[in-house]
C-alpha cells in the first residue's frame, strides 16, 4: 500500500498487523485519554498516536508516523513527556517504537515492487519446484543454537559446523518446510542469521560452512535469553503458527545460569532442545554451577528434548533422530502460549441499571481483553454472553475463528435491559458455552462483568463453574457487592477480583485482567 492508513486516537500497537507500518494520526486526540506504557520503546499495549506524541514524533495536530514492531521486554518505565504521563508495565509481549512518517513511501514502494517481480519463464521443470518447497511435512522455524566458546575450542567448533550442516539438509529445508537460523554463543551471542535469510539448503550449507570461531567464555545461558527474545519476530522470517525451536548445542557445560533463559522461552512459547556432547565427568561436576542445567533449560524436562553425544567424532548416525525429534511438532508442548491456548467466555450485564451509553464501555473493555490475544482455528478462542433475568449467546467458541470476526461480533452486541440473575447465567455459560470445548485443548476463563446485587445465588453456580475446570475473573462496576464478586472469584481471591466506581475505570483493567489469564495458563503448565 502506498498510503498510510489512518488510524483512530486509541489505535494501539498490538492492532497493526505489519512488522513496519506507515500510520496517519488524527488531530485533537484528548491527552488524558491515552494509555502509554514506556517511553522510546513502548508495550504494544500503548495507543500508537499517544506514544507518537509521548516521543515528540507528532504534535496533537497529528501526522505520519512510521511504527516498527519489536519484541517484548521488561520494565517498560513511566515517563512524563509533552503532555502525556506514560505508565509502568513489568512485561509484556511484544513492543513498538515510532519514528516521522515517509514522506516518500511512493519511490519505496516501486523499488521494492521491481526487485521481487521476477518474470517467470514457465519453462522450469517440475522437480526443482518440489526441492524449492521442501519437507511439506516438518513444520518448524529453527535456530542452531552453536557452542562458540573456548570449551570447545577451533577444531571441535569446525565438527560442530559439520554437524549442524548435515542436520540442515536432512530437514528438507525449503519455502514450505522447515527455516532454519544460526546463533553463536560465547561471550556475546551473535546473530549469525536468520530465518528469513536463506529459504534452501545449499545457501544455509555454505552459511555454515563460513561461520567464524568467536571464543570466550560460554555464556549460553544470556545467548539462549537473547535469540528466545530476538530472533523470532515477524520481520526476521518467523511464520505464524509454525512450532518455534531453538536446539541449543553445548560442549562440557555452561559459565552462566540457564534456569531464567528457559522460563523467558517458555513464555514466548518457544521449544528449547539441548544437545550435549562431551558431559562433565564426575570430577569435572564440582565446577558446573547447576548440575541440573539441562532440564532447567528445555522445554519439558521429559527427556524428549535433551539429546547426548558422547563425541563430535562419528556423529552421522545422531543425526536422523534428532531430524526426527525436531518434524515431529505435536510433541513440541511449549509452542502453548497464553495467547495462542485459551478460550476467553465474557458474562455481560445487560440489566437496566447499566444503561446504553455504559454498555458501550463494557463492550470497548471486552474488545480490548480479546484484541490482546491469538484468535484463531488453531489458537485462542472468545465467546460472549449477555444476562439480564434471561441469558443470550451472543456468540459461542466456535462462531468466529479471526480477531476482526470476532471484534467485529463483539460491536454489534445489543443492549438488552432488565433484571440481575447473575447465579443462573454462570450455570447457563458453564452448560452451553463451556460445555462443548471443555475436553479441548485450549485452558477455559470466564470473565463475568457485573454493575449490581444479583437476585439470585452466585456462590454456587461459580463454585461449578471452577469445578468445571473453569478460571474465573470477577469485575464489578458500582454497585456490585465486593462480597458477591470475591465469591464468584477463583483463588487466590484477590487477583482475580476487580471493581470500578465508574464504568471509564474498566480501560485501566484490562492489562492486568490480561496478566492475570497469562499467569494462571502458566502455573498451570508447571
Amino acid at each position: 500500500s502506498l498510503a498510510s492508513s489512518a488510524i483512530t486516537c486509541f489505535t494501539r500497537g498490538l492492532d497493526l498487523r505489519k512488522g513496519t507500518e506507515d500510520v496517519l494520526c488524527p488531530a485533537n486526540c484528548p491527552l488524558w485519554q491515552f494509555y502509554v506504557f514506556g517511553d522510546g520503546v513502548y508495550a504494544s499495549l500503548s495507543s500508537v498516536c499517544g506514544a507518537a506524541i509521548h516521543s515528540g514524533v507528532i504534535t496533537n495536530a497529528g501526522g505520519a508516523v512510521r511504527v516498527q514492531t519489536l519484541p517484548g521486554q521488561e520494565n517498560y518505565p513511566a515517563v512524563n513527556a509533552n503532555g502525556i504521563q506514560s505508565q509502568v508495565l513489568s512485561r509484556w509481549a511484544s513492543s513498538f517504537s515510532v519514528t516521522a512518517g515517509a514522506k516518500n513511501t511512493a519511490l519505496e514502494a516501486v523499488g521494492r515492487s521491481v526487485s521481487t517481480a521476477r518474470p517467470s519463464t514457465g519453462k522450469r521443470p517440475k522437480k526443482t519446484l518440489d526441492k524449492k518447497a521442501g519437507n511439506k511435512d516438518c513444520k518448524a522455524d529453527i535456530a542452531f543454537l552453536i557452542d562458540g566458546s573456548y570449551n570447545i575450542g577451533q577444531r571441535r567448533f569446525n565438527l560442530q559446523k559439520n554437524f549442524v550442516g548435515k542436520v540442515a539438509v536432512m530437514l528438507g529445508i525449503g519455502t514450505e518446510g522447515p527455516h532454519v537460523g544460526v546463533v553463536q554463543a560465547s561471550e556475546h551471542p551473535k546473530i549469525e542469521f536468520y530465518l528469513k535469510n536463506f529459504t534452501a539448503a545449499k545457501e544455509v550449507l555454505f552459511a555454515i560452512k563460513e561461520l567464524g570461531f568467536r571464543g570466550g567464555n560460554s555464556n549460553t545461558g544470556k545467548a539462549l535469553k537473547h535469540t528466545a527474545q530476538k530472533f523470532f519476530s515477524l520481520e526476521n522470517g518467523a511464520r505464524k503458527g509454525i512450532p518455534k525451536i531453538i536446539v541449543v548445542f553445548l560442549d562440557g557445560w555452561p559459565s552462566d545460569d540457564l534456569e531464567e533463559a528457559g522460563i523467558v522461552a517458555r513464555e514466548f512459547g518457544v521449544n528449547v532442545f539441548i544437545v550435549s556432547v562431551a558431559k562433565p565427568t564426575t570430577e569435572e561436576l564440582g565446577m558446573v554451577q547447576d548440575v541440573g542445567f539441562v532440564d532447567k533449560a528445555v522445554c519439558r524436562s521429559n527427556g524428549f528434548f535433551s539429546y547426548q553425544m558422547p563425541t563430535w567424532f562419528g556423529t552421522t548416525k545422531y543425526v536422523k533422530p534428532l531430524v526426527q525429534k525436531l518434524c515431529s511438532h505435536e510433541q513440541m508442548l511449549c509452542s502453548k502460549t497464553c495467547y495462542n491456548s485459551v478460550n476467553i467466555g465474557f458474562l455481560i450485564d445487560g440489566s437496566s441499571s447499566v444503561g446504553e451509553s455504559n454498555f458501550r464501555l463494557v463492550l470497548e473493555f471486552v474488545s480490548n481483553v480479546a484484541k490482546a490475544f491469538e484468535i484463531s482455528d488453531i489458537g485462542s478462542k472468545v465467546a460472549a454472553v449477555q444476562f439480564t433475568y434471561d441469558q443470550r449467546t451472543e456468540f459461542s467458541f466456535t462462531d468466529y475463528a479471526t480477531k476482526e470476526k470476532v471484534l467485529s461480533a463483539i460491536r454489534n452486541i445489543r443492549y438488552m435491559s432488565g433484571g440481575t440473575a447473575t447465579g443462573d447465567a454462570i450455570s447457563f455459560t458453564t452448560r452451553n458455552v463451556f460445555g462443548p470445548v471443555k475436553d479441548g485443548p485450549n485452558k477455559n476463563f470466564l470473565i463475568i462483568l457485573t454493575d449490581g446485587q444479583s437476585y439470585d445465588d452466585v456462590r454456587g453456580p461459580a463454585a461449578a463453574a471452577q469445578k468445571a475446570g473453569i478460571t474465573v475473573f470477577s469485575v464489578g462496576v458500582a454497585w456490585a457487592p465486593l462480597d458477591d464478586l470475591k465469591d464468584m472469584a477463583s483463588e487466590p481471591r484477590e487477583s482475580h477480583t476487580f471493581f470500578t466506581r465508574e464504568f471509564t475505570g474498566l480501560e485501566q483493567m484490562v492489562p492486568d485482567i490480561i496478566r492475570g489469564i497469562c499467569k494462571d495458563f502458566l502455573d498451570s503448565k508447571q
